[in-house]
């Protein structure tokens, strides 16, 4: 059974405001190609709890990565908080990324390193101003994992797995969370008892959140929702 959740120590909001202007993304030539983000046009203020909804293939995805710094846009300006990512070299694309913490449906957990190195992992090249084993105890208490820090990932369920997920992803102090159908591989109460998560800490932390689902029932967990389809924004709740 998990201990229950704990809070983690919390600073001012610093939650990032996204905006996203005639933003394309082209994968493949002729007409085998495929415009996965169209011309998409947004602005998400800091703070602000987004989840970009539609099928398979209508480019949720790839505007998550976009926006991440994991692909590059083929035109268009994406700026979040002081970077204007689409202008960014490679060394300056790699300082920004470290601002962001992803959240993936297969929790990419390193096997052979304990719950507690897992978190930390993120943070280990870099100079950090905290301690980085006391922090990632503090949020493997905050997901409910705290008596599970010495475990390894196969000693885990799923949840469990995107708990330690979600709890590295806050290691570095990010001011913005993407979560690429975060609970695309858990039963639906499993993913629900982590939506409730995700949520409470998005909050506690100030952080903005952009989410990219397929599932209706997720979305209540959001501020706003913003539906694709084919690379192209179709309803926006917030405009």
């Amino acid at each position: 059974m998990l201990m229950e959740a704990q809070p983690v120590a919390t600073e001012t909001r610093r939650g990032v405001e996204v905006t996203v202007r005639e933003l394309t993304k082209r994968f493949g030539e002729g007409e085998s190609g495929i415009v996965a983000a169209d011309a998409v046009t947004l602005h998400v203020p800091a703070g602000q709890r987004v989840a970009l909804l539609g099928a398979s293939g209508s480019g949720k995805s790839t505007l998550l990565h976009l926006i991440g710094g994991m692909e590059r846009a083929d035109s268009g300006t994406i700026t979040v908080g002081d970077h204007e990512v689409t202008a960014l070299g490679r060394r300056r694309l790699s300082v920004y990324r470290r601002s962001v913490g992803f959240v993936f449906q297969r929790f990419h957990l390193l096997p052979a390193l304990t719950v507690l190195d897992n978190v930390i992992a993120p943070v280990l090249p870099r100079r950090v101003g905290f301690d980085r084993a006391e922090r990632a105890r503090q949020l493997l208490a905050a997901v409910g994992l705290a008596e599970r820090a010495h475990a390894v990932p196969s000693q885990l369920s799923g949840g469990q797995q995107q708990r330690v997920a979600i709890a590295r992803a806050l290691i570095g102090e990010p001011r913005i969370i993407l979560a690429d159908e975060p609970t695309g591989n858990l039963d639906s109460a499993t993913g629900r008892d982590v939506m409730e998560l995700v949520g409470r800490l998005v909050e506690e932390h100030g952080l903005t959140l952009l989410m990219a689902t397929h599932d209706e029932n997720l979305t209540a967990h959001c501020d706003r929702v913003i539906r694709l389809r084919d690379g192209v924004v179709i309803e926006d709740t917030g405009a």
